[in-house]
This record gives structure tokens, C-alpha cells and sequence, in this order.
């Protein structure tokens, strides 16, 4: 359980975020049967976060600094690393494992 990630487009290999650093990705959120529950491409605006300090779900606190700048990747990521037992209702239903394409565009520190 946790997260896995295959890369779809290789980054640079060398700048990798830390815990700490906003991050600018877009993403693209699916359950497993394939629905879609959120999405910054469909919004037209990339996401800022800071990652690694649990400021959003643990599979992108671990799964985030995997990749390098520029890369984009498929994480696929466990029920406990997502949002749980509980889910999030009435969009991610309990124990749901979660399939994010994110694209990590900008690190900052």
C-alpha cells in the first residue's frame, strides 16, 4: 500500500522537491473505474501547494518528491494514502484507492 508512479514524460532528473517547497503541478483526479473527481487542467489553472508538511493527501506528500521538474507521471495511490475509510462524500467514496496524472511544473523553495 502507498504510492507507485510511472512516468509518462521524464523531467529534468536533477531538481526534485523537498519537504517544504510549494510545488505549481497540474492534475487530473480518477477513481479506479475511471471517473474523474477533480481536475486543474479542466479549471484552466495550475495548483500551488506546499508539500511534505500534510497539506494535502499523503500520497502526494510521498509521491510528489519522487519526480523531477517537468516530469509528468501517473501516481497511483492507496485508500490510506488517499483519503481513507472515510472517503470524502459524496465525490471519493470510502476506501477508495485514487489515480492521479499530475505534471510537475514549477518548485519553489
Amino acid at each position: 500500500m502507498g504510492v507507485h508512479k510511472t512516468t509518462l514524460v521524464p523531467g529534468d532528473g536533477v531538481h526534485f522537491p523537498k519537504p517544504g517547497n510549494t510545488v505549481v503541478v497540474h492534475y487530473i483526479g480518477t477513481l479506479e473505474n475511471g471517473r474523474k473527481f477533480d481536475s486543474s487542467r479542466d479549471r484552466g489553472e495550475a495548483f500551488a501547494t506546499r508539500i511534505g508538511v500534510g497539506h494535502v493527501i499523503k500520497g502526494w506528500d510521498k509521491g510528489i518528491p519522487l519526480m523531477s521538474l517537468g516530469e509528468r507521471a501517473i501516481l497511483h495511490i492507496s485508500y490510506d494514502f488517499g483519503y481513507g475509510a472515510r472517503g470524502m462524500p459524496p465525490i471519493i467514496p470510502g476506501l477508495s484507492n485514487l489515480i492521479f496524472d499530475v505534471e510537475l511544473l514549477e518548485i519553489r523553495e
